[in-house]
């Protein structure tokens, strides 16, 4: 899955491209408060699932159980994110709810600031940034509670004292200089043991190369993912894998995710759902890479069920290599009236192909099964929760791509959500340059914001093709940033082409233009909201953003394309030549595609390292100082949806009720109590 992310806290986005759907959203959702809480530099929301009432029943029962297993898998990303964090999240949740002293003094108050970013991003590192948080309490006070509350409520291991759990942790929480960074991606560094993620344990960046680059047979036109789901050790000097599967590493997480996998095999909507289901059950239960590609093959295949998911080990942006992959879930039903935009561009796929500015030895021939379609979402899990995408395209892999196709989703009630709470907070205001903009964002943005992600994911990811022989892993650390950058130019070149206004998707040729505006803006200044001040750019798809927009601002210097000027001494994007940024995407994308095509890794590694990583630090402070004074939180989240199955007296389910009044510790202590199916260390 390749993720478009919602980036600016003004970020509009629309489903009324086709119509119907967004309009009956909107009446379904004026009086739905969105805003949960908002705390440190995160925004908590709510999403509604509107049509989930007028599903058959079948439907229901089948999002109810696919709901359970994407919850059941909490504690898996937890621990994937640093072996501490499962330890640390039970610890502070016991002082959290056990806690009998004085809960408005300030080491308190920060304590729980402190839980909440950790559930928040899974672990005690930054889920964007990757560096490690700062507790505004102290260690004796964080003692002195663990102490004060039952023993019995602590994640002690057997025959652990107290003093013994805070020695263990006490230098995770507090040191600076222990495990900074989740994810660490400087050259020049070993970047496993440099990262304090948990998919390496005991071996060198180079030892993990070499063990995987012994794996793989360039003659292997259908590979295996090689190191996706396992943790790769060094035990008596000897390095192998553990593999995440029933009976092994993960175990007692994953079986509970089969027996739920188990009950929606049962009521799952066509056959092939079904085999999908059981598909993904074999994998679990086996752990073996190449019957994960047959699930994979079998998901592209199953485009007639309205109720799908993601359910595993998909993401590879959390392991410095892009080896191993995050486990997350998504559960979600079709839109039926929404998707019609996303079909229109799909099947338009070849003729987008043809056109594009690569040469054309990296292009495809043919375009296969390329599926898209706005969706509902209905929970999400692991990696995509509380944050999550808002677009979404898999498989990842690039054989399976090539001869399959793959399906791109575009998650339209959340980003109904996203605009909803975004709605008249100033930051528009105070970053865009003129009323001219202003009025051309006001009167499209929303429309091009959702054709720049459909074009991202629908037809981005699946474009082009590596020549015969190359790996698919050859970029390394490089590969993700890479991809996205690949993708996104590739909507940017589309947003502006006749075509669009042509297939009913623009109104006119002028709408481009404030996609271009909002994305250089968002590139080449308001993201570094994002980033603490002397940091660099870590984050793969910040990374593409600025990579993107810091080229065509160098490369368009001389006919003054696009400008960073001064009004009442504030800084803006002034674009003069849309005409000619629109050639520059194109030139971008063209040796981008060539990057990727023929596994350039020094290309690719001059593109990250001269474009996408540095950051100015004047600019960065006047951007930090200008937001502040919005109060606005530049990260937001989601809690979810509750559901509760109704039964008769046999235990058969005869309805399933929505609803949406939990707060956010309030679901997280749920979780915390139902899903932890971890112990405390793995």
């Amino acid at each position: 899955m390749k993720k478009q992310i919602i980036v600016a806290a003004a970020a509009l986005t629309m489903l009324t491209a086709c119509g119907g759907s967004a309009t009956q959203a909107t009446k379904e959702t004026d009086k739905f408060d969105y805003t949960v809480e908002q705390f440190a530099d995160l925004q908590i929301l709510r999403y509604r699932v509107p049509g989930f009432e007028e599903l058959s029943l079948q439907q229901k029962e089948l999002i109810y159980y696919l709901t359970e297993a994407a919850l059941q898998g909490r504690d898996i990303l937890f621990d994937q994110n640093g072996k501490y964090n499962l330890v640390i999240r039970r610890a502070l949740e016991a002082v959290y709810t056990g806690y009998k002293g004085d809960r408005d003094n300030a080491d308190f108050q920060a304590l729980e600031v402190y839980l909440k970013r950790v559930w928040f991003s899974n672990g005690i590192h930054h889920h964007y940034g990757s560096e490690k948080f700062v507790p505004g309490f102290s260690q004796e006070f964080f003692r002195q509670a663990l102490q004060s509350i039952d023993a019995s409520a602590l994640p002690l291991a057997e025959g652990e004292t107290i003093d013994q759990l805070c020695d263990e942790i006490f230098p995770v929480i507090f040191d600076p200089k222990v495990m900074p960074k989740r994810v660490n991606q400087a050259d020049g560094q070993d970047l496993i043991l440099t990262s304090a993620c948990n998919y390496y344990d005991g071996v060198t960046q180079e030892e993990a190369e070499a063990f995987y680059g012994a794996m793989k047979d360039p003659k292997d036109e259908t590979p295996v993912s090689y190191g996706l789901n396992s943790r790769l050790v060094k035990e008596n000097g000897k390095i192998e894998e553990k593999v995440w599967k029933a009976g092994g590493l993960y175990g007692s997480a994953i079986e509970k995710i089969i027996y739920w996998l188990k009950k929606a095999e049962q009521v799952a909507e066509t056959p092939e759902q079904k085999a999908v289901i059981g598909k993904l059950i074999a994998f679990y239960e086996t752990g073996d890479l190449k019957t994960f590609d047959e699930y994979a093959i079998l998901w592209v295949k199953d485009l007639n069920s309205r109720v799908d998911f993601v359910n595993g080990f998909t993401e590879t942006y959390g392991d410095p290599l892009g080896l191993k992959a995050s486990w997350e879930a998504l559960v979600n039903f079709k839109d039926l009236e929404a998707t019609h935009r996303t079909e229109v561009i799909s099947g338009n796929a070849q003729w987008f192909e043809d056109h594009s500015p690569v040469d054309k030895r990296f292009k495809k021939e043919q375009v296969k099964g390329v599926s898209a379609k706005v969706i509902t979402a209905a929970i999400l899990g692991g990696d995509l929760y509380p944050s999550t995408a808002i677009g979404i395209n898999l498989p990842n892999a690039n054989w399976i791509r090539s001869t399959y196709g793959s399906k791109s989703v575009t998650i339209g009630n959340i980003t109904d959500a996203y605009n909803k709470a975004a709605h008249g907070n100033g930051f528009n205001e105070e970053f865009v340059y003129s009323d001219v903009e202003l009025k051309r964002i006001d009167r499209y943005a929303d429309l091009t914001d959702n054709l720049h992600t459909d074009l991202h994911e629908c037809l981005g990811h699946g474009s082009g093709k590596l020549l015969p022989g190359v790996d698919p892993d050859a970029l390394k650390a490089y590969g993700s940033t890479i991809e996205e950058a690949r993708a996104d130019l590739f909507g940017l070149y589309y947003v502006a082409d006749p075509k669009l206004v042509e297939l009913g998707l623009l109104p006119d040729m002028e709408a481009y233009k404030a996609q271009y505006y909002t994305y250089l803006m968002n590139g080449l200044m308001t993201q570094l909201v994002r980033i603490e001040p002397g940091n660099s750019i870590e984050e793969a798809h910040m990374r593409n953003r600025q990579l993107i927009a810091r080229w065509v601002y160098e490369k368009g210097a001389a006919d003054k394309v696009v400008e960073l000027v001064k009004k009442e001494g504030k800084t803006y994007v002034v674009i003069n030549d849309y005409g000619k940024l629109r050639a520059l995407f194109g030139d971008l994308l063209a040796e981008i595609q060539r990057v990727k095509s023929t596994g350039d890794f020094a290309a690719a590694r001059d593109l990250v390292e001269n474009y996408a990583v540095k950051v100015d630090p004047a600019l960065h402070a006047e951007v930090l100082e200008r937001y502040k004074k919005l109060n606005l939180a530049p990260y937001k989240g989601f809690v979810n949806p509750k559901y509760e199955a109704v039964t008769d007296s046999e235990g058969r389910i005869t309805d399933v009720k929505v609803s949406y009044e939990e707060g956010y510790a309030e679901q997280m202590l749920r979780y915390a109590k139902d899903y932890s199916t971890l112990p405390d260390r793995n």
